[in-house]
């Protein structure tokens, strides 16, 4: 036999007695603020102080960007340790993108790109012309941060990029 209607005390807003104190929460405002895109882009207080964190294996010394459970290298389940990887590396390979998503521009660069000390980041490359000829294997590159879009609530969200250095 089923409940009789109403018997849940709180299975909807419009059962509860407003005599008895219940009222809905009122919203409250928060400040807009900045957020990474992705979880391994720590942001500092300016742009410039941004950068990327990492793992590093404590069994080889392999670096990875963002977190890890185990090395890839290795097969160790660890430990690791939270490091600050570099802002500037090499690129490594890449592609262009000639047909994109709707709302994103074409062509564009998107490489990997092998940091300065160790980890390899998957980005866009920008400040330079899509074309082959322009990119070489091992150019070096240097990252950087910008605001790429923004929520409904005001909140923008920061991502990294690489441009030639």
């Amino acid at each position: 036999m089923a409940p009789a209607r109403g018997s849940f005390p709180c299975s909807r807003p419009r059962d509860l007695p407003l005599e008895r104190g219940f009222r809905l929460a009122e919203a409250t405002a928060v400040a807009p603020e900045l957020r990474p895109l992705v979880p391994h882009l720590t942001l500092g207080a300016t742009r410039e102080e941004d950068y990327l964190n990492g793992s590093v294996c404590k069994n080889c010394g392999t670096k990875y960007v963002g977190p890890r459970l185990f090395c890839g290298k290795c097969s160790s389940a660890g430990p690791f340790e939270t490091v600050k990887l570099a802002s500037t590396g090499e690129l490594h390979v890449f592609t262009i993108i000639h047909q994109a998503t709707p709302y994103v521009e074409a062509p564009y660069i998107a490489a990997i790109v092998d940091l300065d000390g160790g980890g390899s980041v998957n980005t866009n490359i920008v400040g330079i012309e899509p074309k082959p000829e322009n990119l070489k294997f091992g150019m070096k590159l240097k990252m950087f941060t910008e605001k790429v879009s923004e929520d409904k609530e005001g909140n923008s969200y920061v991502a990294y990029r690489f441009t030639p250095a």
